[in-house]
């Protein structure tokens, strides 16, 4: 099990900014579902979102953070990104790219920042969960803290 007062590079960031969050930790398992760590958490699987990263036609690499239940509508995707076209990228590039693994990968702290983007949903939420980083480790922090934290913008993603 993981362990709840375990910090991981996120949740640093975060200390570091001095930004309000509350870290919930559960069994490692890099095959769940973000269906199943929502409910793993007890949470609407509304409030509880996934990281994904892309890369655009350019050759830029985007971050997308939308809820788990939702798919990435890669147009839309696109569009806010002012991209001719989006594509995930292939899940062997996460971890040279981000630092992240495939279940633990955070909208913060990534080895380089990248233009990112929540879905608009988000700021109608008093607070959300992402990853912390690590598998096994969520946070949950108010939406416009972790937007200002990456850098990020709202936008309509799904």
């Amino acid at each position: 099990m993981a362990k709840k007062n375990e910090k991981t590079n996120v949740m640093r960031l975060l200390d570091s900014r001095k930004i309000a969050y509350a870290a919930h930790a559960y069994e490692p398992d890099a095959t769940r579902t973000g269906e199943e760590i929502a409910a793993l958490l007890g949470e609407d699987p509304q409030r509880v979102f996934k990281t994904l990263v892309t890369q655009g036609k350019s050759g830029q690499h985007y971050v997308f953070v939308i809820p788990v239940q939702a798919e990435l509508d890669l147009k839309k995707a696109a569009r806010v990104a002012g991209e001719k076209a989006i594509g995930m990228i292939p899940q062997k590039e996460l971890l040279p790219l981000t630092g992240y693994v495939h279940g633990g990968c955070s909208p913060l702290g990534m080895k380089k920042p990248f233009p990112t983007f929540f879905h608009e949903t988000a700021e109608t939420l008093p607070r959300m969960f992402v990853s912390a980083g690590r598998v096994g480790f969520q946070i949950e922090a108010a939406p416009l803290d972790l937007v200002r934290a990456s850098g990020g913008a709202f936008a309509d993603l799904v």
